[in-house]
């Protein structure tokens, strides 16, 4: 006969899911492979494997341990010299190799053939689904290469930017094999306006050199090797590269003044900076500095729709997983139809999230050669960018009402993906501003209004009620005027029919569903699918089975 437990023995463990990793977030996620195929870059499928086990397993795991303890400034060493380094946990570092080795910040670079950027970008969403705080100064290293590449002179530190090491010391970057690029736009009386910098830029006696004074009110990754910024030389505003280490090996003449407390993106580090005459060489010609950057624009934009796309996956992932081991009143939550239909509704958002995100990778990866590409690269990276990016804290939160008191605390993923769900939609132009840049693209670059009703008009005549959204569309598109006060509802329209298009043109099984529930009326709250949508169907795409056992 087994012992009995004693009486005062309350703490029983039933009715918990099995812990969620170790699992292959490629394998599980269907619509990602499908888009990788589909978008051309089926031959990085086995690095992306790779890199998904290791995303679901080690990552993961460490993602934790580099949020836990926060990165904290130390401006002076104990004899009271000026060092301003940022010490991190040592999970960071471990992330920030395992990304840059794997080619999360260069593979695009050193991989030029068809596809790559896609890989790139699925790269990318795989780590942000493990730990987002690193995705910041990857996203920055990644997309600093081809502002770079403009300069000649700067060759070292594009290559070394884009080769798959990396190097925490703090040297000059001849010593190190591979290095990180972070940027400082952003002044306190400017924000988005950054032509209202004030940082000056005076030339010194070598060509391209400058002196650099003035304050960055937001500084990414202060313990990168270099940072892209904007000042204002004798010509205008213009882009420059100040790096930490001269070449001499002596630290450049900038201060960071703190660092700030943030509500999410606990891992990295964000700073305030003033530079006491740090000197940095120019990128381009002076006075053209927004246009020397506006690649990177276009690439980190990029990276914010991929970023929102991969917490909403994650987010989708916890709570699937939850809902099919955890039971109430008789049956698994995932049993109960109304718990079905919130699941399914946000799979078929996520689904659409990572569909657009990586047909836009598409459209930068074939850019250099198709105009058509190109145009719409260009306006559907700020479509796609205030979209996604706007749609991930309300479906974060959602996913914590699955799991509910357990999706509020901390031992679960949802409460740092819910503090980091906000961050893209602000970080690179917030909400007006891509709406204000989309305006801009459609009444002044008409290419862009062209290749964006050229992507619409693919799947006519595949759906009824797309084809009758898709005609009122293209009427206000051809409208002769578009006024600025309407701007956000002309991008939430544009960004919805951009995705049942993307939906169709894959054949998505999860296309009618999305184009009946998002086309044919607003939508309020998630969970609104009509009670004839196939939810076991669609759950059964989201997270296949194998997967959702975890270690039961």
């Amino acid at each position: 006969m087994l012992p009995q437990p004693p009486p005062f023995e309350t703490h029983v463990v039933d009715n918990q899911p099995p812990p969620f990793a170790e699992r292959d977030l490629w394998q599980d996620d269907l619509a990602l492979q499908q888009c990788v195929q589909r978008e051309g870059a089926d031959a990085f499928a086995a690095a992306l494997q790779h890199y998904g086990v290791l995303a679901g397993g080690e990552l993961y795991r460490i993602g934790f341990d580099a949020n836990r303890q926060r990165p904290l400034l130390r401006t002076h060493d104990a004899q009271g010299n000026r060092i301003d380094t940022v010490d991190f946990h040592p999970a960071y570092h471990r992330l920030m190799a395992s990304a840059k080795t794997r080619g999360v910040a260069g593979l695009s670079w050193r991989s030029p053939q068809p596809g790559a950027h896609v890989a790139r970008a699925a790269l990318s969403y795989l780590h942000s689904q493990a730990e987002a705080g690193t995705s910041c100064p990857l996203t920055m290293t990644h997309a600093a290469v081809p502002v770079l590449r403009q300069e000649p002179a700067l060759a070292e530190w594009a290559d070394k930017a884009a080769a798959p090491f990396y190097d925490a010391r703090d040297l000059p970057i001849g010593d190190k094999p591979g290095i990180t690029v972070g940027m400082g736009m952003t002044e306190k009386q400017g924000g988005s306006d950054v032509r209202s910098n004030s940082t000056l830029a005076t030339p010194l006696a070598g060509e391209g050199e400058y002196s650099l004074v003035g304050h960055k009110w937001f500084f990414s990754a202060p313990m990168s090797d270099g940072w892209l910024v904007l000042a204002q030389a004798p010509g205008g505003l213009s882009c420059f590269l100040m790096p930490r280490r001269l070449a001499c090996g002596r630290r450049n003449n900038f201060h960071l003044m703190r660092l700030k407390d943030k509500l999410g993106d606990w891992a990295n580090a964000s700073s305030e900076v003033e530079f006491c005459g740090a000197w940095a060489r120019r990128v381009g010609e002076e006075g053209r500095g927004v246009a020397t950057i506006i690649e990177m624009v276009m690439l980190t934009r990029l990276d914010c729709m991929l970023g929102s796309a991969a917490q909403m996956r994650m987010a989708l992932a916890q709570a699937l997983h939850h809902a099919r081991h955890r039971r109430s009143f008789g049956k698994l939550l995932v049993e109960h139809p109304l718990m079905a239909n919130v699941l399914s509704d946000l799979a078929i958002e996520s689904e659409a999230a990572t569909t657009l995100a990586m047909h836009v990778a598409r459209a930068v990866d074939r850019a250099p050669q198709d105009a058509h590409e190109a145009a719409f690269a260009r306006i559907a990276t700020a479509i796609g960018k205030f979209w996604i990016c706007k749609r991930a804290p309300g479906f974060v939160n959602e996913a914590q009402e699955c799991l509910g008191g357990a999706g509020y605390v901390e031992e679960s993923m949802l409460p740092r993906l819910y503090r980091q769900a906000p961050l893209n939609s602000i970080w690179e132009g917030s909400g007006n501003v891509q709406c204000l840049d989309v305006l801009r693209a459609l009444q002044r670059e008409p290419e862009t209004r062209v290749a964006l009703q050229a992507e619409l008009q693919q799947v006519a005549g595949r759906s009824d009620v797309y084809d009758q959204s898709l005609q009122a569309l293209l009427g206000r598109l051809q409208g002769a005027e578009l006024l600025q006060a309407d701007a956000r509802t002309l991008v939430v329209d544009i960004a919805v029919m951009l995705q049942a298009a993307m939906l169709l043109r894959a054949d998505s099984p999860l296309a009618q569903a999305f184009v009946c529930s998002r086309l044919r009326r607003s939508q309020a709250v998630y969970g609104q699918l009509q009670a004839d949508t196939p939810f076991a169907d669609i759950l059964a795409r989201a997270l296949p089975m194998a997967a959702a056992a975890g270690a039961a």
